[in-house]
């Protein structure tokens, strides 16, 4: 089996406001990618993800354009150990 990775990532531009979380549940759900999205106060959407490198690289691609609607500006990408602590991969609605 493959080693997992984790991802905590900011992704800024017009993010808010055009189904960036829901798009992105779907995308790490069929990638088999874990962990949780979230809106925050400055605009940004939040991301920590945990899956297999290469599933995780090509969510990381899928966040540098978002879904129709978006405009991805940048994507701050910060690798860390994987926790294994996720199950499923949901929106979170507290800041």
């Amino acid at each position: 089996m493959k080693e997992n990775v984790r991802v905590h990532l900011h992704i800024s531009g017009i993010v808010q406001g055009v189904f960036f979380r829901s798009n992105t549940r779907e995308v790490a759900t069929n990638l088999h990618v874990t962990g949780w999205v979230r809106n925050l106060y400055d605009g940004r959407v939040e991301v920590v993800a945990e899956g297999p490198k290469d599933s995780i690289d090509q969510f990381i691609q899928w966040c540098h354009r978002g879904p129709s609607g978006a405009s991805v500006d940048t994507v701050e990408i910060d690798w860390q150990d994987a926790t294994g602590e996720f199950n499923n991969f949901e929106i979170r609605y507290r800041y």
